[in-house]
């Protein structure tokens, strides 16, 4: 999809990339985070679970490493469209989030999921390829509503409270989008009042990745869950495609063009 000299952009082609996929994604998420569960093997050092056959798998591949040794996919994106649920009956994210309104829209959708880039590649353009490839794969299936969970590493509620607080307050999606978390979610003693919020803080305690889907226009649904397998805070992140700024709409499909 995209490329320059050193990184290439594409979906997964066959059992070498998938098998590259889930050992980044065990790095990532096991050793760096301290995920654990059922799809977590510890001796091939793969993460994965029963949705990974039904996903499209957009690998980030640096063309200096060899194939052969099952460390080139350096980064990665699972990408689920809505046509493509059927066959495994609901998305990955219900088991989190009520996912009703977003069903019912009519709209086509496309959840995403299990991002994550080797640490050694991060800061510099490996997610911008990512992100394009990813435009490109919008605009080539005329997905209206991207969504899907976004962690925060921790499962401390308190000490998230001012980058949930400011989520809540700011970036709460409109009514008709509004997803909402199973179980307890983010309960009211850990909200800040927005006058308390301060947003520059806030901000450098986010993930780039949720700060990324913000400046595209995105949401955030209703409360959050607690994730402790995968010691994470996940909120679910929206985005109505129709409704991003025409400035990010044109740089995506010019840089998609491009490649």
């Amino acid at each position: 999809m995209q490329s320059d000299d050193r990184y290439e952009a594409r979906l997964a082609t066959g059992e070498a990339d998938i098998a590259a996929a889930l050992r980044l994604r065990y790095r990532v998420f096991v050793k760096e985070l301290g995920a654990d569960g059922p799809g977590v093997d510890h001796v091939a050092q793969t993460e994965q679970d029963e949705f990974d056959s039904a996903f499209d798998h957009l690998v980030l591949v640096d063309r200096t490493l060899d194939p052969g040794q099952g460390d080139h996919v350096v980064g990665v994106y699972r990408l689920l469209p809505c046509d493509r649920m059927r066959r495994i009956g609901r998305f990955y994210s219900e088991t989190e989030f009520d996912l009703t309104l977003l069903k019912a829209s009519g709209r086509k959708l496309l959840e995403l999921g299990r991002s994550c880039i080797h640490a050694d590649h991060r800061g510099g353009t490996g997610m911008f390829h990512l992100w394009n490839a990813l435009a490109r794969y919008v605009i080539e299936r005329d997905i209206e509503i991207l969504f899907g969970a976004a962690s925060f590493p921790g499962t401390d509620l308190a000490a998230l409270s001012l980058p949930l607080s400011m989520l809540h307050h700011g970036h709460l999606a409109p009514p008709a989008l509004r997803v909402r978390a199973l179980g307890d979610g983010l309960s009211q003693l850990h909200l800040l009042p927005a006058a308390e919020v301060n947003r520059r803080a806030a901000l450098a305690a986010t993930p780039a990745l949720i700060k990324a889907y913000l400046r595209l226009g995105g949401f955030v649904g209703e409360g959050v869950f607690v994730d402790h397998a995968f010691n994470t805070t996940d909120v679910c992140l929206v985005m109505d495609t129709h409704q991003m700024s025409q400035k990010h709409k044109d740089f995506y499909i010019r840089k998609g063009e491009a490649g």
